[in-house]
């Protein structure tokens, strides 16, 4: 949940996708390539006895050296060692290592659901219950790994590091959107308690996968990344599209007017269609099915509450444009409905496609945290769509997503989340809100600071609504502040318009993150661009070229790898 500008409260809050299992999969194989490799460097030296102790010791301190919580990584690797008589089989202290990570996150869960079902009051119940969705996400995930570690296919290591970091950082997200969305002080703190063994082994993972090839340099050992052997998406045929892509998905692609379509269902209030609301035609997705599945919703309001869920992977939604297909609900934060589920339209389902729907939050400024869009969609991508609300309006919740030729309006807060996200080629509208609040587009909550995660605004427009026009210098507007300690903006190659506080960015309670935050600002234009009066935060920059390249589409996102199959226009680097 996002807090009212001012106020001092946080934001809120299965089948997996072959990418999970393979980032598991890559995950395990770091660690073992590590241990493996620290044991042959040690093995022609000292006596039997030494060589093992010193192997031992060696591998552990080797591989829990970029950690930043060394105790915790230390205690798990030696504990297995003892419990497997001096044994240092590199698949077991892997074993070992997310064996200690799943059992935390099962203490969690465990912890959650016999909290909600005492629990009397429904707005905690409520969150608890998405601490048990969050939970059993991130355990599925790490299960996933646990299982994978039998895999001999080292060479693919390489392959996979931004994948893995992918995930893990969005296990980290999981965990933090559990501990922000449960609203009563003494059952948040019992959360937060429990949940720290979990985080730090979840950070620790995320540091090693990280710092793999300076692992390996200490030891003199080789480690050459090779992005280029992977199977790429961007590996085009003479028509543009990749090699891999069935033909079903190139008829799809090839049509630029969707009208033209041939759906696999369509949905229409009047009756003409399969069903005439989208959840029913997601009920009915065949369980089955193969390939991508794509579902047509006329023209229409579509008044209900939408989840893509988990296992619905590969759905590729249309309208008939954002103004004319719309979805439209109002639950809200006031009315006692927890942040997290607020969302209007939710996309849990990896690839997710969305193109010419508007989706829209009706509560009103005074409902406070009232979410249009949520999206923990890997790989998802929204073209010529359009998210109407208030405070919250767009959760980008976690892993890459990417918006292009999109309109996103609100006032506090209204761009949040820990996702890897780029807004391109989008229309960022400030509406007016309540007297004596403040608008802020962005909140963004990377907490560890290795997440890849960010939000990049590239080549947008940020603007006032009619309705703030006037008020426009009175009512104070901020490009970002920091929900989360690393909290991580980029503005890139965006027109800002004449409203934006000089300062560009507000903090969030005192001086939290001040000091770790990263915001950037690289070839703006307009009135509102102009940094020398920006505050004096260390981590508040402008940036050069060489700078904004690394978060471009291509190398932000990987996007040349898999933004063709969505169909979606993107510009690839910057526009100069």
């Amino acid at each position: 949940m996002a807090p009212n500008a001012g106020s001092s409260s946080q934001k809120g809050e299965g089948n997996l996708g072959k990418k999970i299992i393979l980032g598991g999969v890559s995950v395990m194989l770091v660690v073992a390539v590590v241990v493996a490799a620290v044991s042959f460097s040690t093995r022609t030296h000292g006596d039997k006895s030494d060589e093992h102790l010193s192997t031992s010791v060696k591998a552990v301190n080797t591989i829990c050296a970029p950690t930043d919580h060394k105790e915790s990584c230390e205690n798990v690797m030696n504990e297995a060692v003892q419990n497997n008589g001096g044994n240092t089989d590199p698949k077991e202290l892997v074993k070992a290592a997310f064996h200690a990570a799943i059992e935390e996150l099962k203490s969690v869960f465990n912890m959650s659901a016999g909290m909600g079902q005492k629990e009397s009051d429904p707005m905690t119940k409520m969150a608890l219950s998405d601490c048990e969705d969050l939970m059993q996400s991130a355990i599925q995930e790490l299960q996933a790994s646990f299982s994978a570690v039998g895999d001999k296919e080292l060479h693919t290591l390489s392959d996979r590091i931004d994948e893995i970091k992918n995930w893990l950082s969005a296990v980290l997200s999981y965990q933090q959107a559990c501990m922000d969305g449960v609203p009563h002080p003494e059952v948040k703190s019992a959360i937060s308690n429990g949940m720290v063994n979990a985080t730090q082994l979840t950070s620790n993972a995320l540091a090693i996968v990280s710092e793999v090839a300076a692992i390996l340099s200490a030891f003199n050992i080789p480690f050459n990344f090779n992005p280029n052997k992977r199977k790429l998406l961007s590996e085009m045929d003479s028509k543009g599209f990749p090699t891999w892509l069935s033909a079903a998905d190139r008829k799809l692609l090839a049509f630029k007017d969707t009208q033209k379509l041939n759906p696999d269902v369509v949905v229409a209030q009047d009756g003409s269609g399969n069903f005439k609301t989208i959840n029913d035609a997601l009920k009915n997705i065949p369980k089955s099915r193969s390939g991508r599945y794509v579902i047509y919703v006329k023209a229409g309001i579509y008044r209900e509450q939408v989840l893509i869920e988990n296992e619905m992977e590969n759905i590729f939604m249309y309208g008939d444009g954002p103004r004319k297909t719309v979805v439209t609900a109002s639950k809200n934060y006031v009315d006692g409905t927890p942040t997290y589920q607020t969302a209007t339209f939710a996309a849990e389902g990896n690839g997710f496609i969305c193109k010419s729907m508007g989706f829209r939050n009706t509560a009103g400024p005074e409902k406070h945290q009232a979410v249009a869009v949520r999206v923990k969609s890997d790989m998802s991508a929204f073209y010529n769509c359009r998210m109407d609300a208030y405070q919250d309006t767009l959760y980008v919740q976690t892993h890459r997503q990417f918006y292009r030729n999109c309109i996103i309006s609100g006032t506090v807060d209204f761009i949040f989340g820990d996702s890897a996200v780029v807004l391109q080629n989008c229309k960022l509208i400030v509406r007016k809100p309540m007297d004596n609040q403040q608008n802020i587009v962005t909140a963004q909550g990377r907490t560890d600071k290795r997440e890849p995660t960010g939000i990049v605004i590239h080549n947008c427009r940020i603007v006032p609504e009619m309705k703030l026009y006037a008020s426009r210098f009175t009512t104070k507007t901020y490009l970002g502040r920091p929900w989360k300690e690393y909290s991580r903006t980029i503005i890139m190659e965006s027109t800002i318009a004449d409203f934006i506080q000089s300062d560009g960015y507000m903090p969030w309670d005192g001086d939290f993150a001040l000091k770790t935050l990263y915001y950037a600002e690289y070839g703006n234009r307009g009135p509102g661009a102009r940094t020398t009066r920006r505050v004096r935060w260390p981590g508040v920059k402008v940036i050069n070229r060489r700078e904004a390249l690394q978060y471009t589409v291509g190398s932000f996102l990987d996007g040349q790898s898999w933004l063709p199959a969505t169909g979606a226009p993107f510009m690839p680097g910057l526009r100069a």
